[in-house]
């Protein structure tokens, strides 16, 4: 027997989707907002040489700018003033998060609730501003050293060119961390994952563009494209059906009686998900993978070499030692962020508190080393999802010069963002459905 809210999802319709006003606002809002945001990803900073940044960027694209440059749709590589793009949000999130574990006045705060919350978000702006500025300084210092041949990258190097650019890039990151906390109030999904998902999919086309002109040349034959298409469509099969993957425990909570009725003895399910870390293990790996590639190219450009080219030759795309390092670093942060973001111990003291336990698990210690058992063997399985939809499309990259938007971080993000939003419309129609059957009870009650 379908419960009431199983039954309202099946019989959502577009029918159901055009009758509800808001949920189209919120569509449209979002849609506008990032358009906007693609926009600017098309205003260069002041001072630029747009050729010779071109050109220097393309000699170090397949570093650790690549990856930022993917991350932020195009505006890396044009130097544009939202080219810090949305990541030192995220970073500063990440590093609040992780001082939130460690540090018992950060952690009362988060226990504080909608408050603590606010005052937590309040320290990740803050934080956002001051990695910016850093980010943004180094920018400045690294363009006025970038060269082509006899030509700069910068026109007027100086300090006035680092003011300017650090005040551009870092009010750029500013706006567009206000951009996603408004798209995440007032549109559908949630807005840092949609600004970086807008960029990814802006440069799909290009990339699908240069992989069929690689057949049409014949740099690749036309069955590997075929198997190309065919892996994609299985691999972003393979993550739905992972991501979407639970091992529910079952809570049950004890009956208590008051006056003369009987209240309580429900059960429900505790849903643990394979993928708790979600695409922080593949972006941190990466990153940390690709930094002596990026800088050793940077090495190479001033004339100069250093024990970081010959770190970089050993680490480079498709040699071995990058893929065992590359699969190493995605299972160990896997770990280490689940270990972060979730707590046995903290869900077994709720559980306790609010009287429920877990059937044959005594409550307190015992319920949260069962609870750390499970985690553990769901954490093996989610670090090994994760590095084979990592390595095998960097095994077609190197083999096969397949673009690098077909990572399997890209891939990662884009799904997964796509079922987020589509979740939360999903919700949204819901409630939409629930507000009708309120007033029509409502009516009926009054003709009555």
């Amino acid at each position: 027997m379908a419960s009431a809210a199983e039954q309202l999802a099946a019989n959502i319709n577009f029918g159901a989707f055009a009758k509800a006003t808001e949920l189209k606002q919120r569509i449209w809002f979002t849609l506008l907002a990032l358009l906007v945001y693609r926009l600017g990803t098309y205003i260069p900073i002041p001072g630029i040489d747009p050729q010779a940044l071109s050109q220097i960027f393309q000699q170090s694209a397949g570093g650790i700018l690549g990856i930022f440059d993917m991350f932020s749709g195009g505006a890396l590589g044009r130097m544009s003033i939202l080219a810090l793009n949305i990541t030192p949000y995220i970073s500063a999130s990440i590093i609040v998060q992780l001082l939130t574990a460690v540090s018992p006045t950060l952690e009362a705060l988060k226990k504080e609730g909608e408050s603590g919350r606010k005052k937590l978000n309040q320290y990740t702006r803050y934080g956002t501003v001051a990695l910016a500025i850093v980010q943004a300084y180094g920018i400045a210092v690294g363009l006025e050293s970038m060269r082509s041949g006899a030509v700069t990258a910068v026109m007027e190097p100086g300090m006035a060119f680092r003011f300017v650019t650090m005040t551009t890039l870092v009010g750029g990151t500013v706006f567009l961390m206000w951009l996603g906390e408004q798209i995440t109030a007032r549109g559908v999904g949630n807005g840092t994952s949609l600004i970086i998902f807008a960029g990814i999919v802006a440069n799909l086309p290009h990339a699908i563009a240069a992989t069929l002109e690689l057949g049409r040349t014949g740099a690749i034959s036309t069955p590997i494209i075929l198997l190309f298409i065919v892996m994609a469509i299985a691999v972003i099969a393979f993550i739905v059906f992972m991501e979407r993957a639970q091992r529910r425990i079952l809570v049950q909570y004890p009956k208590r009686q008051m006056g003369t009725k009987m209240f309580g003895g429900e059960s429900s399910h505790l849903p643990l998900k394979i993928n708790t870390s979600g695409v922080i293990p593949p972006i941190f790996a990466s990153s940390l993978l690709l930094l002596p590639a990026t800088v050793a190219g940077f090495q190479a450009q001033s004339g100069a070499t250093g024990w970081l080219a010959t770190i970089a030759g050993y680490v480079g795309h498709g040699k071995p030692a990058y893929m065992i390092l590359y699969v190493a670093l995605i299972v160990f942060f896997s770990f280490f962020y689940t270990a972060v973001v979730f707590n046995p111990s903290e869900t077994a003291d709720n559980l306790k508190k609010y009287g429920g336990f877990i059937p044959g698990i005594r409550p307190g210690k015992n319920t949260g080393d069962y609870l750390d058992y499970v985690l553990t063997r769901l954490t093996v399985l989610g670090a090994a999802y994760l590095s084979i939809v990592c390595i095998l499309p960097e095994i077609l990259i190197s083999e096969y010069s397949v673009p690098f938007y077909f990572g399997g971080t890209s891939l990662l993000i884009v799904v997964s963002v796509t079922m987020d939003t589509v979740a939360q419309i999903h919700s949204h129609l819901l409630a939409h459905q629930y507000e009708g059957l309120i007033k029509r009870s409502k009516l009926r009650g009054r003709r009555g």
